[in-house]
């Protein structure tokens, strides 16, 4: 969701949209403390230019060399950030008591500022401090705290010490990660040249953290343990500037967190066992960090095999449903001696034999659905903690979804004022029941992303699965609540998309008993004519998106779709597009925002492929106009994205679809790697593939405790930016960072599915809750780029050899066959051969390449009524050295530029040659 609560910031107008070179201001509080922190002093170490503030010895610049200008740390924004309360680098943390006592008293260096006492310098250290004068006078710990470079990697190192006669336990120590993702006063071009984003892998000793440029180029920093420092937390931190919309907030990395987990986590179950330590009086333990360089994203994991930190692949990723074989990969010099899982025996683990190239393999299979640990612990006792989510079967969470939004979410209430029968309708989990008002009132309003998520989730669920009793109710949705009611159907606004069917007023509605329990005085509860405005950009695509889903089932599925015939709901996605970029008798836009690349616009290209398929030469001829009109101001802008948030990770979605279909690949380049600067691959579930989002729970999700800046496990960003990244892993097979990115995001739509087919609008990755959104809000988008993209993935790895995502793969003698068992079964992607294969009906059971002769045999499920043949395209996304054009080995029949397939009562086999 997003909403001019930023209107201050942003500079906008229905006929020209945002301007994206405007910053957002005034989002930081001015500071009262006097600033403590003044002079400098710099270091140039063999990777850094490493600036400490000479008082405190903390870091104001951490600067790349090479890279002129650029810093991972806010040293830009000294000036706000180096009074008492706001953290930097060399600053730490602390919860101690002594032993035998209860309480906990908290200490931390950041607090009140004091010059720190320097020391003598040894070894290779650059310098040396005693940060007692920084501490409380009561603070039973010496710290003493290092900066040194060591075979040319800058370090830094603390000696915490116990000065008392008694016993001591450490049960919270954090060292803050304070890098530059300060948005605000910035606009789209200076935001990507200054800021980084940082994520964490909470792997315990094998974790580490990595900073990447908003830019998506190089370098990227790694920060790793030194010595005996696990990452067995991480949260964020409190400062006097609050988190906001382009300010995420800075963290810590946790060392110890048996005070939290005792304290503010009771509640939730931790991502890794928490720990303490106990220091015997006179007694030091040592903890310490490494910075590492590496010369790109891409490039992290070889960094990190270059300094011999413990390294982890998991193919599909780390989201494994429980029919998919999981292959698990490991490197590091040190022996495995014992694989566990929390809860125990919620993964099947099996050892293969290691592979050419020394990885360790092992074959995972999910038995337990839900969040899983898997702690390898290694003979030199390095532990590497990984997280997993076990689902059900990909096809069977999708049915479990189409049957909930059909069911407990499917509003029949047809005495409602604002005529929302039927329809599938937002839904509270922890309640159980629909959420019906909500001050918010989009939510409850059908439209918007928080409230038209169930619904645009459902039609994409028939599109993914059809279902004739499910269709059924979806074509009354379609007919008595979007045309008509979401959706103008006559007058001036014909095919306007209201901003909220349900809305507060009381003078319009003096009879309907609004709720006593809501806040009804803020913005968001808007009245019948502001309910009423059609000028939001965003709200439009999932209207397309419904329509064409039905065209899509109603075309390929003969009896499915009863109410309109499929040409209906083609000329309703068309029209629907038409009158969003439509403009007035004066030149202006009629909506606002289509300037921008919207959330979901990816509709707008695949509607475009099917009007020319179907030869509807003038409405074809039209979108391209319309969508060539926006690129063209794209291609003029630095970073041709942006929304109504002064920075947001959805634009990029659509701007590469349309940059690539106009040739204008350096504007798809700048927009993919913008994803991938914000998009992750790490060993944790919620971490991999998850494109940032962290404000979205103000407007989909819950109030109270949860309507807060936090950052949003598997929120829409992951299906939609999963889009773009997978379309050019098809366009460059041997990019395997990009199907890991990629396939990461798309199966995050799957995790949010529970166990009865309720979808969560996101995951709360806050330690203190670390659970589902009780909301449905928001989840559609998420799930429209899933069913957009999922798919099966055969590759042949220089290091893993053949291999699957979203399938099983076996290899005997020539033949090497891949199973899809995604949600779908109607792509499956041979990497080696650069083929794509996509079903418009029917399904894939196998599909087997000969390695020797390129034939590759095609096995589809038998006739269903609704199903009676197969339209089966063959694409070639990437040219392959040595590979002809495929074509079906004997000739067949053609519609809509597909083979037709007649299908049987048992399976239909197909053969496709290059030859």
């Amino acid at each position: 969701m997003k909403h001019s609560l930023l209107a201050a910031c942003l500079s906008l107008s229905l006929s020209g949209g945002l301007t994206m070179t405007t910053p957002c201001r005034a989002q930081e509080k001015p500071v009262t403390t006097p600033a403590v922190l003044r002079e400098r002093t710099t270091y140039a170490t063999p990777r850094f230019t490493l600036t400490l503030f000479k008082d405190s010895q903390t870091v104001s610049g951490l600067a790349p060399k090479g890279v002129n200008g650029f810093d991972f740390a806010p040293s830009d924004r000294d000036a706000v950030r180096s009074a008492n309360g706001f953290y930097q680098l060399g600053d730490m943390t602390l919860r101690v008591r002594r032993s035998g006592t209860e309480s906990y008293q908290s200490y931390s260096t950041a607090l009140v500022r004091q010059p720190v006492l320097s020391l003598p310098l040894t070894g290779g250290a650059i310098a040396v401090a005693d940060l007692g004068p920084t501490l409380p006078a009561d603070c039973p710990l010496q710290v003493t705290r290092t900066w040194a470079v060591e075979n040319g990697e800058l370090v830094l190192r603390f000696a915490v010490k116990n000065r008392t006669d008694s016993s001591l336990e450490i049960g919270a120590l954090g060292i803050p990660m304070v890098f530059n993702n300060i948005i605000s006063d910035r606009n789209l071009e200076q935001a990507h040249a200054t800021c980084s984003f940082s994520d964490p892998y909470i792997g315990q000793d094998a974790g580490y953290i990595q900073v990447t440029r908003l830019s998506g180029q190089g370098p990227a920093l790694v920060v790793v343990p030194d010595g005996k420092t696990p990452l067995e937390g991480y949260q964020l931190l409190r400062e006097p500037t609050n988190p906001n919309q382009t300010f995420e907030g800075m963290f810590e990395w946790l060392v110890h967190t048996r005070a939290y987990a005792g304290n503010e986590w009771k509640t939730t179950t931790p991502w890794n066992p928490p720990t303490d330590a106990t220091l015997a009086p006179g007694q030091t333990r040592t903890y310490g960090v490494r910075f590492l360089l590496s010369d790109s994203i891409r490039n992290i994991e070889t960094t990190l095999a270059a300094n011999r930190r413990p390294l982890v692949v998991g193919i599909p990723g780390y989201i494994l449903p429980m029919d998919q074989n999981g292959k698990l990969f490991l490197k590091y010099g040190g022996k495995v001696s014992e694989i566990a899982t929390e809860p125990k025996g919620a993964i099947a683990v099996r050892a293969e034999k290691a592979t050419r190239t020394g990885w360790k393999e092992y074959t995972l299979s999910g038995k337990t659905w839900g969040r899983v640990r898997l702690t390898v612990t290694y003979d030199d006792g390095t532990k590497q903690a990984i997280s997993y989510y076990i689902t059900k079967p990909a096809v069977e969470a999708v049915a479990d979804l189409g049957n909930f939004l059909t069911t407990k979410q499917w509003f029949t209430d047809t005495t409602d004022p604002f005529h929302r029968a039927p329809s599938a309708i937002t839904y509270d989990r922890e309640k159980n029941e629909q959420v019906l008002q909500d001050s918010r009132v989009w939510i409850s309003g059908l439209s918007d992303e928080g409230g038209a998520g169930s619904w645009l989730a459902a039609g994409m669920k028939e599109f993914a699965q059809p279902r004739k009793e499910e269709v059924a109710k979806y074509e009354q949705f379609v007919d008595e609540v979007l045309w008509g009611n979401i959706q103008f159907k006559d007058g001036q606004n014909k095919y306007g998309v209201r901003k909220s069917v349900f809305f507060y007023d009381p003078k319009a509605l003096p009879n309907f008993p609004y709720s006593k329990e809501r806040d009804w005085r803020s913005w968001t509860s808007w009245n019948q004519k502001l309910s009423e405005d059609i000028g939001r950009g965003y709200n439009y695509p999932h209207v397309v998106a419904a329509y064409w889903a039905m065209y899509r089932i109603a075309r390929n599925h003969p009896g499915m779709v009863t109410r309109h015939p499929w040409q209906w709901y083609l000329d309703q996605a068309y029209e629907t597009t038409a009158f969003m970029f439509s403009r007035t008798p004066q030149g202006d836009r009629r909506v606002g925002y289509v300037e921008l690349g919207l959330m979901e616009g990816t509709v707008f290209a695949v509607l475009l492929d099917d009007l020319k398929r179907e030869k509807r030469t003038t409405q074809a001829a039209a979108v391209e106009a319309l969508m060539r009109e926006r690129a063209d101001r794209w291609k003029t802008e630095a970073y041709p994205f942006g929304s109504e948030m002064a920075w947001d990770s959805t634009g990029q979605e659509e701007v590469y679809a349309w940059c690539r279909y106009f040739g204008l690949t350096d504007k798809a380049k700048v927009s993919l790697n913008s994803i991938l600067g914000y998009m992750p691959t790490l060993p944790h579930w919620g971490y991999n593939g998850n494109a940032r989002r962290y404000w979205d729970f103000l407007y989909g999700g819950t109030l109270g405790r949860t309507s807060r800046i936090e950052r949003q496990f598997h929120h829409y960003g992951s299906g939609l930016n999963a889009l773009p990244v997978l379309t050019e892993y098809r366009d460059h097979p041997d990019d395997f960072y990009l199907l890991r990115v990629g396939y990461g995001g798309m199966m995050g739509a799957l995790s949010n599915i529970d166990l009865e087919g309720f979808a969560s609008a996101a995951f709360h990755s806050f330690p203190s809750t670390l659970k589902w959104d009780p909301y449905t809000g928001d989840y559609g988008p998420n799930f429209f780029g899933h069913a957009l993209n999922t798919g099966t993935y055969l590759i042949d790895h220089p290091d893993f050899g053949w291999q699957a995502f979203g399938g099983n793969v076996q290899a005997a003698g020539d033949w090497v066959t891949v199973s899809p068992k995604d949600s779908e079964r109607q792509r499956v992607y041979i990497a080696p051969r650069g083929v794509f294969l996509t079903l418009d009906a029917g399904t894939f059971e196998k599909v087997a390449l000969n390695r020797k002769t390129h034939v590759l045999r095609v096995t589809l499920s038998a006739a269903t009524p609704q199903t009676p043949q197969a339209f089966l395209r063959i694409e070639q996304p990437a040219a392959i050295r040595g590979v002809g054009k495929y074509h079906t080995a004997k000739p067949m029949g053609a519609e809509r530029e597909a083979s037709i397939v007649p299908l049987g009562d048992k399976s239909t086999v197909v053969e496709l040659t290059d030859r």
